[in-house]
């Protein structure tokens, strides 16, 4: 999404905050916040964030990325009627109804997913700025960084049963893929051998599966599609659900996967068919997250 010159934001009792073209007096992007009574707008030095006073929390959007919300401030026990930031962008004020003032450092990077490699000694992340990272758990430091694509947040990561296939899925609807080098059973490098653009809008899951034969991506586009390992080709789509599909799980023999989605469903699938098989109903908001245990 490109960036106007000129940021007009607005916000309503209606619930949603709304962003206006200058010239025109045309709303090109609107975010809904049910629920949600925003007291106080602000936008950051560099035009890239904007800061809600919310009650009793001030939620910080990123202006520029389709998926927009980035965190949640929480501290505040009443309205917060003043927000606004320091002018290096690394920190934010406010002010609210509970006598307060609060500083909020944004220099710590919202981190979206980790995962824990086989080998039970590293763990890989990946923030909302598009870094990944492997942790070694017995040193306590980051080895190695990678970044796919600047200032595109990394939703969800994925690693192969045995250690050897890295899978990064982002905001961009882009999917990564590395082979990772190991020695004496530690990650020494990751090698790409894929990019995949998978969707058109963000991919909020990735998931390989047990058997190594297939990467299944849960979009905002309200399908998960399955790839083939080997070729990294269209392998079906699942269509179905009527919302954002968050999260996705295989069974343990890669037969089935299961889905949840924002429509308040979670569904089960054939893996041969690509055929619906269950429908599970009975939350009445979104479901946003799925586990599968089929041992």
């Amino acid at each position: 999404m490109s960036q106007p010159s000129v940021i007009i934001a607005t916000a309503s009792y209606d619930y949603t905050i709304r962003f206006w073209e200058a010239q025109s007096a045309s709303c090109y992007r609107a975010i809904n916040c049910p629920a949600v009574h925003v007291n106080k707008l602000e936008i950051s030095p560099d035009k890239r964030y904007l800061a809600a006073a919310c009650n009793p929390y001030i939620r910080l959007f990123d202006i520029n990325s389709h998926h927009g919300h980035v965190r949640t401030f929480v501290g505040h026990t009443s309205n917060v009627m003043a927000v606004g930031f320091h002018a290096d962008g690394n920190s934010m004020y406010s002010g609210s109804e509970d006598g307060t003032v609060r500083i909020w450092d944004l220099s710590v990077t919202p981190i979206n997913t980790v995962v824990l490699h086989p080998n039970q000694i590293e763990l890989i992340s990946g923030d909302q700025d598009g870094i990944i990272r492997v942790w070694d758990t017995r040193m306590n430091s980051c080895t190695i960084e990678l970044v796919p694509e600047p200032d595109t947040a990394i939703r969800s990561l994925s690693v192969m049963r045995d250690g050897t296939m890295l899978a990064a899925a982002n905001d961009g609807g882009t999917c990564f893929i590395w082979n990772i080098l190991r020695e004496s059973q530690v990650i020494t490098k990751f090698e790409p051998i894929h990019k995949l653009q998978a969707h058109d809008r963000q991919i909020l899951k990735c998931v390989l599966s047990p058997d190594s034969k297939y990467l299944a991506t849960a979009s905002s586009d309200k399908t998960v599609k399955i790839w083939n390992v080997d070729s990294f080709t269209l392998d079906k789509v699942l269509t179905g659900h009527q919302r954002w599909v968050w999260d996705c799980a295989f069974s343990v023999d890669a037969k089935f996967i299961l889905t949840a989605s924002s429509d308040m469903t979670a569904r089960l699938w054939s893996m041969e068919e690509g055929n619906e098989l269950r429908v599970y109903r009975g939350h009445n908001k979104a479901i946003v997250c799925c586990a599968l245990n089929d041992v």
